[in-house]
This record gives structure tokens, C-alpha cells and sequence, in this order.
């Protein structure tokens, strides 16, 4: 959910509490550093009516395949999604920024008739496709040259010239080999191969699944496309203005309220949210000024605002639809990564809200007055029914014996029967199909990266390209797991700049991921931990577009905004070597009573990393102290018993010595 979910958010929150109106325009900070929300607006009723009708096309037909009601051939579904996403890519996404926002260009209709003559040429050619699959014919061929230069057109207006760059290299490596290569050059050291030939290429990305048509693209024409309409109609029934009403409830009256709420905000929202950037707006249009009428600095207000927003892409149940990529890729049950995603997720905000609470004790920021925000009571009785779909999803996750998909689809139709319960989340029939409009148009940025992501996964799998990498990693790591998930992180974050969270994830994920398995680090650790840093290079500098968003809306320098955000999420960036080291934080076989136990030391580690990176415990921490609170952290990183004693030894003296020093200058109790 990208623009429209920001854009409604802003509409309906304009009196929240005190709030002065955002100094700057929502909408245009969205579109400055968010490529995907700058979409055409149409004045011709006649197009816009069509582009609707067109897009309840697009949700009806993936609704009617997720109930099981129509049921394609694999390929021809996958072409099918593809194809009705690139009509709509090049319907909504102008060439250029000097290309028109209210017209369609007749060199787009174009490109629209070519989007809609692949899935014909699938659906009409299909045994004759299979049957050829390795030897690809001419008009394979054509057809294929075709999808991959719709797909990588698609994905720089949407995204960006990253992602189709990224693909085009790989593609010309796929190309290379003197011997059987279409460029006659050997991939020098380990990553060499044997060469390919464009229509053993064009065949292989084109005419099976492990190409554009492979599990990017089938995750994204199911669970992500199922649970963006479950986004959107939760949006329409009013649950983003239900989440800020219930964070201000609960967090705004208390010390530094305005960035505790803004972090439970936009934690609940984006666990829905597919978009850190929309969340950031969405949210920070209303906490980040609150937050600087409290006495917070520009930097640290949009510093808080994009940490918060970058986290909810970690936080289950739907992890920005990363969750169902990872459960497809691994084989294993979507139940199982939301489980296992819990922990880490709680642990991040802990330490987020950890750094708030200190900033604020140091600095003396009060909350909200209480007389000025809802009351918890008052929400709930408005609005807190909008939780009963969330329980829903849950029970047909966990225990209905259903199909993701199938409880999926049966938790849109649950939502808008249950939206009926309230007047101020009631929809009517009009707002149901702007939902399904909304959907099919949010769907459109994930499906296109998702296909031109096929481009560099089906390079891996067709040069090895994914093992060698691996094996260049781990050679430089000098087969020390430390050294080995330091390249790693690196290299998700190089990887993960300026890209949306999908194809972030799903890059890191086939390059980096395999290295760390073959150290034998459990598969959805090393996902997970690929996972995370794709999702931190949102907020680490020179690329950091959240912390630009969010600078965008505080008036805040971005590079500092996006320093202070890292930060900020330092405890963060910890927890992935924690979950590798103890994978009992991702409940991986393991008793509750490890499993608390390692949660148990594992918050106390993030207690003394963000006081020692805040400065703050009590009162002012010194230098030596904080590399003490340091070294208590890292002893708490694996789950030896004898380390686990010592790291929280260490945290009760130091607790203990703070505690002192305050009580001597004071002569009374001390208060963090």
C-alpha cells in the first residue's frame, strides 16, 4: 500500500491531538524519495473509468483463483499476472518526469498491447512451450525478448534504474564464455562458466519457472496480491487512524510520548504496510511534529519516524509480504516464519523504545497531557472490533488446516463483513471496489519487481552463479562464521540501496544467503539475517531513503537524520548476530523454557547497547562505562550459560554503579 494508504492516512488524522498541520506537503516528500507513488492522475472520465474497470479485472480474477474457482496451468497464470500488471504499469507510470501525469501516450498504448500479446502467445502456444522447454523456437524467442524488455522498462519508471541495471549485467554475464557464449569472454577466477547463447538465455527466463515466470512472481500473483487487498480494505474500514488513535492512547501521556507513539504507530502500520518510505509519511506527517514541539531534535524525530517505519517490515504477521517469499523459498509453512520472526521484531522496538525513554529522561521531555489524547477505553469501544480480521488471520493461519491463499481470501470477506459491526468503519459497496481498485494498483510496484528480480534468480540458477558467490564469501570470511556474516551484511546492504524491501530481500536472499548455509547456519537464519540488512539499507547512509523521507518532514538535515538513525537502530543491527549465534530467539527446536531464557538475556543485551550508544543511564554515562555496557552486550550474543551469567553480572553492576553516583549527587532515589 503505497500512495493511496499515505494520501488517506493524511486526510483523516488532520485534528489528531494538538498536531500543527505538517510544514511541508505529505504528498510531495512521498513522491521526492518514493519513486512507486508517482502515478498518473486521469482527467479524461473516460480513461479513469476504464483504468477501474481494468483493475477490478486484475483483483476479481486473483480472487476467483485464490477460491479455487478458476485454476490456470502454472505458467499461464504467472504470464497472465504479469501481463495484466504491465498493462497496468504502463497505464499508471509516466516514461519520464516531463511525461504527462493526466495522458497516456500513444507509445504507452503500445507497450500496453505488447504486455497483453505475451499472455495471449502463452495461453494460445502453451503445450507447444512446454514441449520446447531447453530449445526455445524463434517465436519464443521474440516473445521472450519482448517480456524482458517490458519487464526491465516497467521496473525503472516504477523503481528506478537500479533494479533493471542489476539485471542487465547479469544478463550479460549468463552471456559470456569464449567457448559457447553469445559474448566470446571468460568470466575470469571462480565465477566463471560455460557460456550461454541468447536463445538459451531467452528460453530459460522466459519458457519455465525458474525465470521472470519463477517464485518471485508466483508469490507475488498470490499471497502478496491476497494480502495487499486485505491491506486495503482494513485501510478503507479506517485501521491506520485506529493504530495512531490506540498508540497515542497508550503511549502519548508518558515520558517523550509523541516517539513512542510514532514507533507503535508505525509498527502496527507497518506490519500491513509494504512500504517503509509510504509509512514514514503516513505516520510521520503528525508524530514528527508532535515530536519536535516536545523538545526533540529534527534529526532524532525523523531518525525515530524511519527506524520505526523500517521495523515493521520485520514485524510479523506480514513483514512487508517478505514472509511469504521466504516461507515459499525455503518450503516451509508461512506459520513458521511469522513465529520465528516474532522475537527479533519485539527485540528491535525494544531497543528502539529503550533509546526514546533515555533520550528523554536526559533531556527532560515530557509527554502529551492525558486530557488531550483518547482515551484506550474510547478507542476500543469506536474501533477496536478492526482487531477481530487481525484474530482471524491468525486462527486460519495457525490452526484452520487451510492453505495460506484459501485464508487469506476467507479473511477479506470476514473483514468486510465484520467492518459492518461499527458506523465509523462501515463501507459501502463503492468503498469496496475502491478498495479492490486501490489493491490491484499497490500491486503493481511488488509484481514488477518481483519479474524483473526473475531476470537476476534465473541467472543464478542457469550459471551456479549463487554457489560461487557463496564460495567467494566464505573464502573471504577464512571459514570464520564472524568474519564470513560481516561480508555478508555488507553485502546485503550494498545490495539492498535504493531498492524496494521485495526485491532486496529476494536478491540478498539468492546471492548472499547460501554462504551462510553452507557454514551450516540454519536456512530461516540465514534468510532472516540477509532479510534484515536488506531491510537497514533504508536507513543506513549514502542510500538511505526512509531517513530522507523522514528528514523531508522534519526539516532535518538527511544525512544526520539518517546517522542518527542508525543509531538509533544499533540494537538492530545486533540482533541478527544474536539470532545466529542463539537460534533459539527463532524458536528454532527449542524447549520455552531456552527460548525465554535466551529472549530473557537477549533484552538485557539491547538494554546495555542502547544505553551505552545513548550515554544515558540514571544520568550520564563515561566513556569507560559505556565500552563495559558494550562488552556486557556482546557476552550476551551467544547462549553459553558461563557468557549469559557474565554479560548480566556485568548489567547489574553497572545498573548498580549509576544508581550510586546519582544517589551521591542527589541524596535520593534515582529515576531513568
Amino acid at each position: 500500500m503505497r500512495k493511496d494508504i499515505a494520501m488517506e492516512e493524511l486526510k483523516k488524522k488532520k485534528e489528531m491531538t494538538e498536531a500543527p498541520e505538517p510544514a511541508v506537503d505529505g504528498a510531495q516528500v512521498l513522491e521526492e524519495f518514493d519513486k512507486e507513488s508517482r502515478t498518473r492522475s486521469f482527467v479524461n472520465p473516460v480513461i479513469d473509468k476504464v483504468f477501474k474497470v481494468v483493475c477490478l479485472i486484475v483483483t476479481f480474477y486473483h480472487l476467483l483463483y485464490a477460491s479455487g474457482y478458476v485454476m490456470p496451468e502454472t505458467l499461464k497464470h504467472r504470464s497472465l499476472h504479469v501481463g495484466m500488471i504491465l498493462v497496468l504499469a504502463f497505464a499508471m507510470y509516466p516514461a519520464s518526469k516531463k511525461a504527462s501525469r493526466t495522458k497516456i501516450p500513444f507509445y504507452d498504448y503500445i507497450l500496453m498491447a505488447l504486455s497483453a500479446a505475451i499472455p495471449i502467445y502463452m495461453w494460445t502456444n502453451y503445450l507447444g512451450i512446454i514441449d520446447r522447454v531447453g530449445s526455445a523456437n524463434q517465436l519464443d524467442v521474440i516473445f521472450g525478448t519482448i517480456l524482458i524488455l517490458l519487464v526491465m522498462e516497467a521496473a525503472r519508471r516504477i523503481s528506478g534504474i537500479t533494479l533493471p541495471i542489476l539485471g542487465l549485467i547479469f544478463m550479460i554475464y549468463a552471456l559470456m564464455g569464449a567457448k559457447n557464449g553469445l559474448i566470446p569472454i571468460n568470466v575470469p577466477g571462480i565465477f566463471k562458466h560455460r557460456g550461454y547463447g541468447w536463445t538459451k538465455l531467452i528460453g530459460h527466463l522466459f519458457s519455465n519457472t525458474e525465470g521472470i515466470y519463477g517464485t518471485s512472481v508466483n508469490v507475488a500473483s498470490t499471497y502478496i496480491f491476497l494480502f495487499i487487498v486485505f491491506g486495503e480494505v482494513m485501510n478503507k474500514c479506517g485501521m491506520g487512524a485506529f493504530f495512531n488513535d490506540i498508540a497515542n492512547a497508550i503511549a502519548g501521556h508518558s515520558k517523550g510520548g509523541p516517539a513512542k507513539v510514532s514507533v507503535l504507530a508505525s509498527g502496527f502500520l507497518g506490519s500491513i504496510n509494504g512500504s517503509a518510505i509510504a509509512n514514514v509519511v503516513t505516520t510521520g506527517a503528525f508524530t514528527i511534529p508532535l515530536m519536535k514541539k516536545t523538545g526533540y531534535s529534527k534529526e532524532f524525530a525523523g531518525a525515530v519516524e524511519a527506524t520505526a517505519s523500517v521495523g515493521g517490515q520485520l514485524l510479523p504477521p506480514i513483514m512487508g509480504a517478505a514472509a511469504f517469499i521466504m516461507a515459499e523459498t525455503l518450503g516451509v509453512k508461512y506459520s513458521v516464519i511469522i513465529v520465528s520472526a516474532a522475537i527479533p521484531a519485539l527485540i528491535y522496538y525494544l531497543g528502539i523504545i529503550i533509546q526514546i525513554q533515555l533520550r528523554a529522561s536526559k533531556e527532560h521531555l515530557e509527554g502529551l497531557p492525558k486530557d488531550k489524547l483518547p482515551k484506550v477505553g474510547e478507542v476500543m469501544k469506536r474501533s477496536g472490533h478492526l482487531l477481530i480480521p487481525i484474530v482471524f488471520l491468525l486462527y486460519m493461519l495457525f490452526f484452520s488446516g487451510f492453505t495460506v491463499i484459501k485464508g487469506a481470501f476467507l479473511t477479506v470477506l470476514f473483514t468486510i463483513v465484520i467492518a459492518e459491526l461499527r458506523p465509523s468503519s462501515r463501507m459501502s459497496l463503492t468503498d469496496i471496489l475502491d478498495a479492490f481498485i486501490a489493491a490491484a494498483k499497490s500491486t503493481v510496484s511488488v509484481a514488477v519487481a518481483c519479474a524483473c528480480v526473475g531476470i537476476v534468480i534465473g541467472v543464478c540458477s542457469l550459471t551456479g552463479f549463487a554457489l560461487n558467490m557463496a564460495s567467494a564469501i566464505i573464502k573471504l570470511g577464512g571459514q570464520s562464521l564472524l568474519l564470513t556474516l560481516l561480508f555478508t551484511m555488507v553485502t546485503c546492504m550494498i545490495l539492498g540501496m535504493g531498492l524496494p524491501s521485495i526485491p532486496a530481500y529476494l536478491i540478498t536472499a539468492t546471492i548472499a544467503a547460501p554462504a551462510l548455509i553452507e557454514l551450516g547456519i540454519p536456512a530461516i537464519a540465514a534468510h532472516m539475517f540477509c532479510f534484515y540488512f536488506a531491510m537497514f539499507a533504508n536507513l543506513t547512509p549514502p542510500v538511505a531513503l526512509a531517513a530522507f523521507a523522514a528528514a523531508g518532514l522534519s526539516g532535518g538535515n538527511p544525512m544526520k537524520t539518517g546517522f542518527t538513525a542508525v543509531k538509533l537502530a544499533l540494537a538492530g543491527f545486533i540482533v541478527p548476530y544474536m539470532f545466529v549465534y542463539n537460534t533459539e530467539l527463532l524458536l528454532l527446536n527449542t524447549s520455552l523454557i531456552d527460548g525465554i531464557r535466551v529472549a530473557a538475556t537477549a533484552c538485557v543485551g539491547v538494554f546495555l547497547i542502547s544505553a551505552a550508544t545513548e550515554g544515558f543511564l540514571y544520568t550520564k554515562v563515561n566513556p569507560i562505562i559505556r565500552v563495559v555496557m558494550l562488552v556486557g552486550a556482546f557476552l550476551l550474543i551467544t547462549s553459553s550459560l558461563v557468557t549469559d551469567i557474565a554479560g548480566i553480572v556485568i548489567g547489574a553492576a553497572v545498573i548498580l554503579f549509576q544508581k550510586m553516583i546519582v544517589s551521591k549527587r542527589t541524596g535520593g532515589a534515582a529515576t531513568a
